[in-house]
């Protein structure tokens, strides 16, 4: 298209395993999607009406370092497996919604935790903890045709060396085709669409000079370095 009166931002994209990349159209985010997460968060562990949150396309960064945002004194860690969606619609019954995804890809969802505590004592919205820039570390987006649609498997994150999180992803509170089917009930998906499915439990503090190591089953891990 073109009469555009200002100069077109840049597509987001994915880089994928073996080459190519794939263009980012929304970032969804489920909250407490893992029992224990749940119940550090102060949350309920049994199966409770999904919540999301969203963030940008272009909070998404596969350069491997992570840049420690401004105002804030505690950013923390959650480890993530990412779904990506080759095609939507609305009110898509479970049992076709595996149907719509390309891939998998690890990620971190990286929180102001200080400033989300903030938010929820005042019934706010998350965005300022949750969307601001690099705040989505990315591995390699590996395509279903390569790797199967994972339901189990181990997902893991250490911080310079250490455990932090370590669970199976089969111990996700809502599945996969779940999540797909229910968002799809508030939003006409489409190609393109991203999905960051739940964080185990574990999250804590990262500092300057951290290396992150993202790890799960079936899927290239990759690093991020606190800067």
């Amino acid at each position: 298209m073109s009469g555009f009166v200002i100069q077109q931002p840049p597509i987001v994209s994915i880089p994928v395993a073996g080459g190519g990349a794939f263009p980012v159209r929304r970032v969804y985010c489920i909250g407490r999607n893992y029992a224990a997460h749940s119940v550090e968060m102060g949350g309920d562990p049994n199966r409770e009406t999904p919540f999301f949150f969203q963030k940008n396309p272009n909070n998404l960064d596969p350069t491997g370092e992570f840049p420690y945002p401004a105002n804030t004194s505690d950013v923390h860690h959650e480890v993530e497996l990412v779904v990506a969606l080759k095609s939507g619609g609305v009110n898509i019954p479970v049992e076709k919604a595996l149907d719509h995804v390309w891939g998998y890809a690890p990620a971190l969802d990286m929180t102001r935790r200080d400033l989300q505590n903030d938010a929820k004592k005042a019934g706010r919205p998350w965005e300022i903890s949750k969307a601001f820039e690099r705040s989505g570390p990315v591995g390699l987006l590996h395509p279903v045709a390569q790797v199967g649609h994972l339901d189990r498997g181990r997902i893991e994150l250490k911080v310079n060396g250490n455990v932090r999180q370590t669970a199976d992803i089969n111990q996700m509170i809502w599945k996969v085709p779940e999540m797909i089917a229910y968002l799809s009930e508030y939003f006409e998906l489409a190609a393109g669409d991203v999905i960051f499915s739940g964080t185990p439990s574990g999250v804590g503090p990262v500092s300057r000079g951290d290396r992150m190591e993202v790890n799960i089953d079936g899927l290239k891990g990759f690093t991020v370095t606190v800067v």
